[in-house]
């Protein structure tokens, strides 16, 4: 009331069909991966508080994780804190549209309970595949470097695993890996591996290693 007073024009709430019209589709995508993977959401009584937990050793995904965001809601701020002596840094941004954003927010921990993508964001992980499998990889992947012998020689070539308790978050990486083409098989219960050359080739085009 007092900046009307004075002469401020109030912000008009922001219609829900806008704001999902105008979402960026490849930082969300990104963003979807890694909130997926490492993301949590807290309610709070004017606002929710979405959180991605990083490793401070990759500064350059955290740095793709702030912009992510700032794309995502350009008019929130973004916050980046180290915790202790740990390597974990939270990115985390207060928005009244978390909620609605990542509607997969839940009580109970995500391999707890069912993980499905609405339409709407299927529609857009499905038109930004590359992207989306890059935030999961970068939350719950890893790259290495796997040797094989044949005789006297040894062969060294990239390998990609990703690594989640849920069943359905495991089923989605794999249903867009399939969208590619990229040829991956089950490791154990809790492994995802994407091992073939030509396979693990392709994601090296739009993930890579780690930095």
């Amino acid at each position: 009331m007092r900046n009307w007073l004075a002469g401020a024009t109030p912000m008009r709430a922001e219609d829900p069909t806008d704001v999902l019209a105008a979402l960026p589709a490849t930082p969300y995508a990104y963003l979807l991966g890694l909130y997926l993977g490492d993301g949590t959401i807290a309610r709070f009584p004017r606002a929710s508080c979405l959180r991605i937990y990083c490793d401070a050793q990759y500064p350059g995904i955290i740095g793709e994780c702030v912009r992510a965001i700032r794309a995502v809601r350009p008019h929130n701020r973004v916050s980046v804190s180290r915790r202790g002596t740990a390597r974990c840094c939270v990115v985390q941004s207060y928005s009244t549209w978390w909620i609605e954003l990542f509607p997969q927010h839940g009580s109970g921990r995500k391999h707890e309970r069912p993980i499905v993508l609405a339409d709407w964001q299927r529609a857009i992980t499905h038109a930004h595949p590359q992207a989306f499998l890059r935030g999961l990889l970068h939350s719950d992947g890893t790259r290495f470097m796997n040797s094989v012998r044949h005789g006297d020689r040894v062969y060294v070539y990239p390998r990609y695993q990703f690594s989640n308790r849920s069943e359905d978050i495991k089923g989605i990486f794999c249903e867009h890996l399939d969208l590619l083409g990229i040829a991956w098989r089950r490791a154990n219960a809790m492994n995802i591996s994407i091992a073939r050359r030509e396979a693990a080739a392709a994601l090296d085009e739009f993930v890579g290693p780690k930095r």
